[in-house]
């Protein structure tokens, strides 16, 4: 009898991408569906443990091995590779297109108040955003959202895992900092309260 978890194991360890559960079971035809996430919940445990040098991810609506985020500067030295950086329009457009899909040009040109073509292209190039068609209203813009490569960069099993709202502004908020009173220019503490 072939050992399922293992044959799972080796599955994802040679995809290039996230595989989703239903391509899995494609592949597992010979094993009951229930098998095959019994198979796959073990090995998120095993591979979820403390101290492991990869972890067994649900991202991108499929699942993948990665390597924990602690690891970055070790495996760059091994690859040579730089971390991926964004700029602040390009971060500012994405997550416009994120939380506002579909959605076209004119519209991110609004609430960032700035052009936006160049971005677009940009992040069009990399391959996080896609044109899902055009918006039935005069002049016909296109209309765009994220991709599976979007989903992959940033970790997120799907766009129900981006941060709300609520938890981005609980963020930003800072804690209480004590008021201090400010003294006039050349005085130290006691000096203006002599005549």
């Amino acid at each position: 009898m072939p050992n399922l978890k293992s044959i799972v194991e080796s599955l994802l360890f040679v995809a290039d991408a996230p595989v989703t559960f239903d391509r899995l079971c494609t592949f597992l035809e010979e094993f009951d569906r229930g098998e095959v996430k019994e198979a796959l919940n073990a090995l998120q445990d095993e591979y979820g443990r403390e101290g492991r040098g990869v972890v067994l991810a649900e991202v991108a609506t499929g699942f993948q091995f990665r390597t924990p985020a602690e690891n970055a500067d070790y495996l760059r030295r091994l690859t040579k590779t730089r971390p991926v950086k964004f700029s602040q329009s390009a971060l500012e457009t994405l997550a416009i297109i994120a939380y506002r899909q579909p959605v076209t040009r004119a519209e991110i040109e609004y609430l960032r108040g700035v052009d936006s073509g160049g971005v677009l292209k940009t992040i069009l190039e990399k391959k996080l955003i896609k044109i899902l068609g055009k918006k039935d209203i005069p002049g016909k813009p296109l209309i765009y959202g994220t991709t599976r490569e979007f989903l992959e960069l940033f970790s997120l099993k799907d766009l129900r895992s981006l941060p709300t709202l609520k938890e981005i502004r609980d963020l930003s908020e800072t804690a209480p900092y004590e008021q201090q009173e400010e003294l006039p220019l050349g005085q130290s503490e006691g000096e203006g309260d002599q005549l």
